[in-house]
């Protein structure tokens, strides 16, 4: 269910980078931030966007996120960069880091750089289309060293993160865009449940006994429960298998994860820029990928069934839409800012227009979480 009233997405931009700069944020670091923040809900994850703005303040008053400077440089191969962020801004960081691959792709056809140490990226998706509108292709994990929720397949002791794997194909039309958790469900879709006393979609948990559940409430208990890994209880051995490899690619890559035992909130970050000029030749990887699109596209479906959505066509469809009509934002968004905009002096943008409320079927809700 989002909001009633539409915002405009420069609006909130401008707002968000302004409560940002209340909060000690430099300007352009401020614009970054926001700017990836919106884009998350002009992309309907509305648990990655705006939702996360409090938060973020928060860890800005506590000095948590650290304002200034720049990243540590551990390592610097040319095609290889390794850097201890010092926990600067997460989505920040993580843009940085993608304009220094599209500067170096000219002489490195791949470049990759794993950042310790990171604060909070949110959304991965919301950095994937800045890349695939240049033709390239991007990859882009994250895990947290600090945060506990997955167990293990077979287990029952939470011990890594939901660890989200994003990827941009660019195509010779719209390009397929993916973000997905390595787990059933995400801690933010969890913790807006939690909060709002409802349950899941799907026995997507196992309680400290190693019952499946749908509560979100058997993470609190002490011992906690855990999120099933992706697949669930019939195959999340693969989604255990895949947890594990963007661990390694993340905190092992960069140097820095769970075995330092790390007392704080933060990521690590791998992101992989790639140019298909070097390969096969961009034309032609852009020949394949359309051609594979489309196939998806036109593939048959059973009688008075959809057509078959790509990845990341819903969410390019919703930000087409929230770009010309406004940006709705979900109803738990507004409320945990407004202690924030009241301290800081800082008004809340002019809504748009009304409209109707709009509540996702579960058929869409996956792609949003």
């Amino acid at each position: 269910m989002t909001h009633s009233e539409r915002y405009a997405a420069t609006d909130l931009i401008k707002w968000s980078s302004k409560l940002l700069q209340g909060a000690g944020l430099a300007p352009e670091r401020a614009n970054t931030v926001a700017e990836i923040l919106v884009e998350a809900d002009l992309l309907g994850h509305s648990t990655h966007g705006l939702q996360l703005l409090a938060t973020y303040l928060r860890e800005l008053e506590a000095g948590s996120m650290t304002t200034a400077g720049e990243p540590e440089i551990l390592a610097d191969g040319g095609a290889t960069i390794t850097w201890n962020g010092r926990y600067l801004p997460g989505p920040w960081l993580v843009v940085k880091a993608i304009n220094l691959a599209r500067e170096r792709i000219e002489l490195h056809p791949v470049v990759t750089v794993a950042i310790q140490r990171s604060h909070h990226i949110a959304c991965l998706a919301a950095y994937l289309k800045r890349v695939t509108d240049q033709g390239l292709l991007i990859l882009l994990l994250s895990s947290d060293p600090w945060g506990k929720a997955v167990a293990p397949y077979g287990g029952l002791q939470p011990l890594y993160t939901p660890n989200p794997v994003a990827a941009g194909i660019p195509t010779q039309g719209e390009p397929i865009l993916l973000d997905i958790s390595m787990s059933t469900t995400s801690m933010s879709l969890i913790g807006r449940l939690q909060q709002t006393g409802q349950r899941l979609p799907h026995p997507w948990l196992l309680d400290n006994q190693g019952q499946v559940s749908d509560n979100p409430a058997v993470l609190l208990s002490d011992p906690p429960g855990s999120i099933l890994p992706l697949g669930g209880t019939d195959l999340g051995y693969k989604g255990f298998a895949l947890g594990l490899l963007v661990e390694a690619l993340t905190s092992a890559l960069a140097g820095y994860g769970r075995a330092e035992q790390p007392q704080r909130w933060g990521a690590s970050v791998f992101l992989q820029v790639i140019d298909p000029a070097a390969f096969g030749g961009r034309e032609y990887f852009l020949r394949e990928t359309e051609w594979l699109a489309e196939a998806c596209r036109t593939n048959p479906t059973k009688p008075d069934s959809l057509p078959v959505r790509l990845p990341g066509s819903r969410a390019l469809q919703l930000r087409a839409e929230q770009l010309g009509q406004g940006v709705a934002l979900y109803p738990t968004i507004l409320p945990s800012l407004q202690p924030w905009w009241e301290k800081l002096g800082i008004p809340l943008p002019t809504p748009l227009t009304h409209h109707v409320a709009v509540d996702l079927p579960n058929s869409e809700r996956a792609e949003f979480l």
